[in-house]
């Protein structure tokens, strides 16, 4: 490369790099938003330390864990109130706890700016995490109501190719305003999830002491179905599951899926990727790619609710 092409190149660079970090500087060195970050919640962190992080701030890392970031804003928006309400939701019952919160899809996944810098790189590090700033910023304070109080505001990742779970079906507790309703996906199929297991090794998953050399056809047989047509209770020799626990103990991606056995082995075909009740992250970025807004897509997920600023 000549060194007149080096300099253009070097000149494009830089140019690129502003741009990208230009409104980042901005926000921090004045002219950004100079609200209060809120009050602060207890994260345990991966090491053990539990470090208070103010909400809206704490809510970005949030949503870069839990969001693809090349997602519509409006996804981003209805991400950062489930969010948002689903933290204080856990703040009002955690009083007796040493925190409120951890980093894992046990409670919330969440980012430090190092991880987000590592998942997205540097350059498209300055500008996602400024679109979800942006995101979190201008839902700032806002929860999801039912008759007056926050909700249980749970999502996951895809419905797959069924309508959204009803609370009770999916555990102990029924809640009006977690229903069956469209996955608002317009793509069914988008996890799709092969496994295969040896007999020994699936018998011995499930807690089984006495397994048997390979499999008969009556082995494992559906007792129920959910409302929306998932496993609900099925039967594993002289043993009954729940959807559930299959899945938990399976690992498997979901509580949709179909088997097959041959001989020595069984084979597993899931649909959809998380527990099912409440939002579809996926399907929010269908229904706002559609133009629908956070509010609508809120609404949609959480049936009756109403959308309130509490701060």
């Amino acid at each position: 490369m000549s060194k007149r092409m080096k300099t253009i190149t070097a000149a494009v660079m830089a140019v690129i790099f502003f741009v990208g970090i230009l409104p980042v500087l901005i926000s921090w060195f004045g002219g950004g938003d100079q609200d209060d970050p809120g009050i602060p919640v207890r994260v345990k962190l991966a090491d053990g330390q539990i470090r208070a992080i103010p909400i809206e701030e704490y809510l970005v890392g949030v949503v870069a864990a839990e969001m693809p970031a090349q997602f519509e804003a409006e996804a981003l928006k209805a991400q950062a109130v489930a969010a948002r309400t689903y933290v204080l939701k856990r703040m009002e019952s955690a009083a007796g706890s040493d925190f409120d919160v951890d980093t894992t899809v046990n409670t919330q996944a969440w980012n430090t700016n190092e991880e987000m810098r590592t998942k997205w790189g540097i350059i498209n590090y300055w500008k996602y995490q400024r679109k979800i700033a942006d995101a979190v910023k201008a839902t700032r304070g806002k929860v999801v109501t039912y008759q007056g109080k926050m909700i249980n505001a749970f999502f996951y990742s895809s419905c797959g190719r069924k309508k959204t779970e009803q609370a009770g079906d999916v555990w102990s507790t029924d809640l009006d305003y977690l229903k069956n309703v469209p996955s608002g996906e317009s793509d069914s199929l988008r996890f799709v999830k092969h496994q295969i297991f040896q007999c020994a090794e699936f018998y011995q998953l499930l807690g089984f002491t006495q397994i048997p050399e390979k499999f008969s056809d009556s082995d494992v047989i559906l007792i129920e179905r959910t409302k929306a047509g998932r496993v609900k209770t099925l039967a594993v020799r002289n043993k009954v599951f729940k959807g559930t626990e299959l899945r938990s103990k399976l690992q498997l991606s979901s509580t949709d899926f179909e088997w097959e056995t041959r001989g020595t082995e069984i084979e597993f075909v899931t649909y959809g990727k998380g527990h099912g009740v409440g939002m579809s992250q996926y399907g929010a970025n269908d229904l706002a790619l559609k133009g629908e807004s956070y509010m609508e897509i809120l609404g949609h997920y959480y049936q009756g609710t109403k959308l309130e600023k509490i701060y």
